[in-house]
């Protein structure tokens, strides 16, 4: 299974669009849309160039390839698209190591779609803080994992 144009979308808005790298909330070097390595395997440097939106797009494709791979190892159900989508949003947010142990992924497994998808407004907080953003990503995720068209603009 590989990201959709709309799951891709979704990870776009939220991660927002850099052509200069910055450091994240976290303090790592990052440009594009959340890139923290090149396509090479370089580092990003706070000193490196600018990058257009194109080339920034052409990572974020190849970055998720291994955030699809990551939730198809660790999902035991199938998923439909919209599914799929939201929990690779998910997973290029915080990581696919998020996902083994979590309840979200004990309750998919055991077929509770409705519970995963509960559970991904869980996963809203940084350093501890509720984060209003997160907050939004996590209801626009939950809503693509439910099938709702409106995903995006949640």
């Amino acid at each position: 299974m590989q990201t959709s144009e709309a799951g891709i979308a979704l990870v776009k808005q939220f991660e927002g669009f850099r052509a200069k790298p910055y450091r994240c909330p976290a303090g790592i070097p990052t440009i594009g849309y959340g890139a923290t390595f090149y396509p090479d395997g370089r580092k990003v440097q706070l000193t490196d160039p600018p990058i257009t939106e194109t080339f920034a797009t052409e990572m974020l494709r190849n970055m998720l390839g291994g955030f699809e791979r990551g939730v198809l190892r660790h999902v035991a159900v199938p998923l439909a698209q919209h599914e799929f989508d939201a929990l690779v949003s998910f997973a290029y947010n915080l990581g696919t190591e998020s996902l083994p142990g979590s309840t979200l992924l004990k309750k998919l497994n055991a077929g509770d779609k409705r519970g995963a998808a509960d559970q991904l407004l869980r996963w809203n907080r940084a350093n501890g803080q509720v984060m209003a953003g997160l907050t939004r990503r996590r209801e626009a995720e939950r809503a693509m994992f439910l099938g709702k068209s409106n995903a995006a603009a949640a």
